[in-house]
């Protein structure tokens, strides 16, 4: 964003990929996907994917050091409850063995849950798929559910394929079956229709309302996979049940906070000026227009007087 926004302010309009700041912010970010992936190999779905709540307390506070945004009392606030939420979720996560070989999740995937979770998840995909195709309805709900419900698979591959590879690091070789393989091709499937919903949903709707949303909407789907396909709270006690559900409600609350009422920055198209115009008594200005096959128009008189008033 930072970079984005000092390419508009130059003279010379460059390419954003020319700019050695926006490779920095695009390393930053896939260093930080590395780690989320490598995370899943060692902890809980239950755990990481609420964790993910982090990257937004950390982009409002970010955002005041690199794009100059001011410190409201509702960041503070929605940090504040984030923090004691994620606080939380650490101190009642649920505590299940990570070796997770192969074997173990071909069993997983031909359990009975599983198989009842995913018809339904089919079902319910294919009743929104539906309304999204054939109605053409693009409501920021409609959208982001489609999300998470492939979320709820990548989650499940990702942490499978994760924990093989780190098993196979140890001396444990699990790249050898069919099942690492096939959760690889899930794993790359379910990401690319999550990019393709999502971008939609950020093309259509304000930022400020889709990542709250799809945060809410992505860590309930991968809490519910963790419990059903990795059986993650199977032994866990009610009371931290009860906690770690609670933490969650903080998290979601904060992260709800802090993107509640913040306005969107948009890049400023700098108008072009043609001077004074005979036969008109006001300046005009051509203004480059988007959503039109000409490059700009003239304002009648009565439009740039009713834009001066």
């Amino acid at each position: 964003k930072c970079a984005h926004l000092r390419l508009v302010c130059q003279a010379e309009q460059k390419p954003y990929y020319t700019s050695k700041l926006w490779w920095c912010g695009i390393t930053l970010l896939g260093l930080g996907e590395v780690g989320n992936f490598t995370a899943y190999g060692f902890a809980p779905i239950t755990l990481v994917a609420p964790l993910g709540c982090v990257s937004v307390v950390a982009s409002a506070f970010i955002s005041v050091f690199f794009l100059k945004k001011t410190m409201r009392t509702a960041d503070i606030l929605g940090g504040t409850l984030t923090i004691t939420g994620i606080y939380l979720l650490v101190t009642f996560a649920p505590s299940v063995p990570q070796e997770l070989t192969a074997r173990q999740v071909q069993n997983y995937l031909v359990s009975w849950p599983f198989l009842v979770y995913s018809i339904l998840q089919i079902i319910v995909f294919c009743i929104l798929l539906y309304f999204y195709k054939r109605k053409a309805v693009k409501h920021i709900m409609v959208l982001l559910m489609m999300v998470a419900l492939l979320a709820s698979l990548t989650v499940i591959a990702v942490k499978a394929v994760s924990t093989m590879i780190a098993l196979s690091v140890k001396g444990k070789m699990q790249l050898t079956y069919s099942i690492f393989y096939i959760m690889s091709v899930l794993m790359a499937t379910s990401c690319a229709f999550q990019i393709k919903f999502l971008n939609q949903a950020t093309h259509l709707y304000e930022a400020t309302a889709v990542v709250p949303i799809n945060f809410v909407f992505f860590t309930t789907s991968a809490i519910i996979s963790g419990v059903i396909f990795y059986q993650e709270f199977q032994s866990a006690a009610l009371l931290s049940v009860f906690m770690f559900l609670f933490g969650c409600l903080l998290s979601f609350l904060g992260v709800f906070i802090i993107a509640r009422n913040k306005k969107e920055e948009h890049l400023q198209i700098p108008f072009i000026d043609c001077g004074h115009i005979p036969g008109q008594k006001l300046t005009g200005k051509i203004q480059p227009d988007s959503h039109s096959s000409c490059y700009g128009t003239l304002n009648k008189e009565d439009d740039s007087v009713k834009r001066q008033s």
